[in-house]
């Protein structure tokens, strides 16, 4: 009887923090951009205007991401302007919260066939090296390393908790602009 009134709020609660995380996570991906170059040169390889989405299925939370020339991104929050180009969709709430919890890499949880790409297979690899690159800079190694398929050797720590202030700086900025807007 109680875990039938506990399994909504449970629900509730994994929804919440994957969009929480979607908007996190997009604010990020612009912030990266402006501070990383290993990123930057990851992201050139895109075209100018490509929009990436990550979304839970059928209609859940998501993010949407663009492309704006020389390797730089740009948070459209959910809403794309157009149609996107590549679109990473989880099955279920209950998957992206292992995910974005990171419980479960997001190359396990591909294996396991908990994600769908929508779109180019060299994109969605590209844009996975990015978001490893993001998670390797911002999570504690400890996490991280739980997190992405591989750690980067040559992360040194000085460079990463630099980094990582320059990125929390930008999307703590984000989230303040988008409140006085």
């Amino acid at each position: 009887m109680l875990a039938k009134r506990i399994q909504p709020m449970v629900f509730q609660a994994r929804r919440l923090y994957v969009e929480l995380m979607f908007q996190v996570m997009g604010r990020a991906l612009q912030a990266v951009s402006e501070v990383d170059a290993t990123v930057q040169k990851e992201a050139q390889g895109l075209p100018d205007g490509f929009l990436f989405e990550m979304m839970v299925m059928p209609e859940g939370s998501n993010l949407i991401v663009e492309h704006t020339g020389s390797g730089r991104f740009l948070y459209h929050g959910t809403t794309a302007p157009r149609p996107v180009d590549l679109s990473i969709q989880f099955k279920h709430v209950a998957h992206a919260f292992l995910v974005l919890s990171f419980q479960e890499k997001t190359s396990v949880a591909f294996a396991h066939d908990r994600m769908l790409v929508d779109g180019d297979i060299s994109y969605a690899i590209r844009m996975t090296r990015v978001l490893n690159r993001l998670e390797s800079f911002i999570l504690p190694r400890l996490v991280a390393k739980r997190a992405v398929k591989e750690y980067p050797a040559n992360l040194h720590l000085p460079e990463k908790l630099i980094s990582a202030a320059r990125i929390y700086l930008k999307v703590a900025t984000h989230f303040v602009e988008t409140v006085r807007a």
